[in-house]
């Protein structure tokens, strides 16, 4: 079994995020990177395919060379290889399109992402590769095993969980539940050392165009003032008459 893993390079969540040129692009200074939290728990998930059932574990990421450390972090987690489509990830459309020449050309049976970046949350590339492969989806996925060309995976919905079965090749975009936060692994010095021996290509891009553009970023408002109070009566009070909650 062939999987590919989708690696997004996004900031690490407790970093502080500021915008240059007139707050239209993303200001990079200061900010330390990693694997997207969702691809990582399907690396987890892949990997686990890989040390049970023999798996091949390849990981995939669209940018520049500067996502290299992250795709040799997951190398050191145990992928057995990584590839760098050389393009800027302008929107979820163009890295989609750039993901499915990567799938079509390598023949994978199952393609597990995250179900989301943690940067824009746009909740698109793992649908729309799906659509342009021609593959079976499932979204939000908490649980998934494989038996030679069927897969049997969990789903979240609204008020629950959904039981589904599907053959493959198939794309699967994951959430933790697919592995649990304590499941998720940290390189070893063996790990970093033999990840510096993977391979690691770098192709170019197909010259896929995006098909939106961003015009401006807007922070959230800054939190107001906080009032403390050291009584029931007076929160009461506070929630009836000023907050109107009650």
């Amino acid at each position: 079994m062939k999987i590919l893993v989708c690696i997004s390079h996004v900031p690490d969540t407790t970093s502080k995020i500021n915008f240059t040129d007139d707050n239209t692009k993303f200001d990079t200074n200061g900010v330390q990177f990693v694997i997207n939290p969702y691809d990582e728990f399907s690396l987890t998930r892949a990997m686990w395919f890989k040390e049970k059932q023999g798996a091949s574990v390849t990981v995939v990421n669209v940018g520049g060379a500067e996502t290299e450390p992250t795709l040799r972090k997951a190398l050191a987690i145990g992928a057995d290889d990584a590839i760098r489509v050389n393009a800027v990830p302008t929107d979820g459309f163009l890295v989609a399109k750039e993901l499915a020449e990567v799938v079509k050309n390598g023949g994978y049976d199952v393609v597990l992402a995250g179900k989301e970046s943690a940067d824009y949350n746009g909740q698109m590339v793992p649908g729309m590769l799906a659509s342009l492969l021609e593959y079976n989806f499932v979204n939000g996925c908490v649980g998934v095993e494989i038996e030679g060309t069927s897969a049997s995976l969990e789903r979240e919905i609204d008020g629950g969980e959904e039981k589904v079965t599907s053959s493959l090749p198939i794309v699967v975009a994951g959430q933790k539940g697919i592995v649990e936060e304590k499941d998720l692994r940290i390189p070893n010095m063996r790990g970093i050392m033999m990840a510096r021996k993977k391979p690691l290509n770098v192709i170019e891009p197909t010259g896929a165009s995006n098909s939106t553009s961003t015009q401006t970023f807007e922070k959230p408002a800054p939190k107001g003032d906080v009032k403390l109070v050291d009584n029931v009566d007076d929160l009461i009070n506070l929630l009836h008459n000023e907050a109107k909650a009650i």
